[in-house]
């Protein structure tokens, strides 16, 4: 049994890799590096990457659906079933979030969802959205550009370099929700300014 189980939400292959659709994947791809595992194909049924990591006595679950990012549910609760985790105050989705600017990153418990279809997934297959989420701010889009075409492209040079920063501040937050509590993290993580 996981003590928590972590999911980055992001589109599978090559053509997707360092978008901004995939910080939440990347997200989980820094915490499986930084503790000396690596992402493998899990079971078939799962679809989806994972590893488990030890900090401390905890044991701690991570999982990149290997669907794309609209049906991630799928592999949400397939994992969920693994790991026999019935709290989802255990669940921790990483994800994109438009309504944040980029470098901003926040940690939420339940609410609403915001038009993201990962989340919605999610909740469409476990019945609720009381599970808590790493939100990484990825801006809106510029002009009359869609969401979606925003959030597929790869960001410019300095976007990047501000995303990267912000993926492994959402790591060491995922850390905190661990050892310290979703409370303690959130009172920690969203009050920082935003970024200049």
């Amino acid at each position: 049994m996981a003590d928590l189980l972590v999911i980055g939400l992001g589109n599978p292959g090559a053509d997707y890799a360092r978008t901004r659709h995939n910080v939440g994947a990347d997200t989980v791809a820094l915490l499986s590096e930084l503790h000396g595992g690596r992402l493998r194909a899990g079971f078939r049924n799962e679809r989806a990457l994972t590893d488990d990591v030890r900090v401390g006595s905890l044991r701690i679950a991570l999982g990149v659906p290997q669907t794309f990012y609209n049906e991630s549910g799928l592999a949400v609760a397939a994992l969920l079933r693994r790991h026999d985790i019935d709290d989802l105050h255990r669940l921790v989705v990483v994800h994109d979030e438009l309504d944040l600017p980029p470098g901003r990153m926040k940690v939420k418990l339940g609410g609403g969802l915001a038009g993201n279809n990962g989340l919605k997934s999610i909740k469409a297959h476990l019945h609720t959205d009381d599970f808590v989420r790493v939100r990484i701010g990825v801006g809106k889009p510029p002009g009359r550009q869609q969401g979606a075409d925003h959030v597929l492209r790869r960001p410019g040079k300095a976007e990047r370099t501000e995303l990267d920063i912000v993926i492994a501040e959402a790591a060491d937050a995922v850390l905190a929700i661990a050892t310290d509590g979703v409370e303690r993290a959130m009172a920690h993580y969203n009050a920082k300014p935003d970024p200049a």
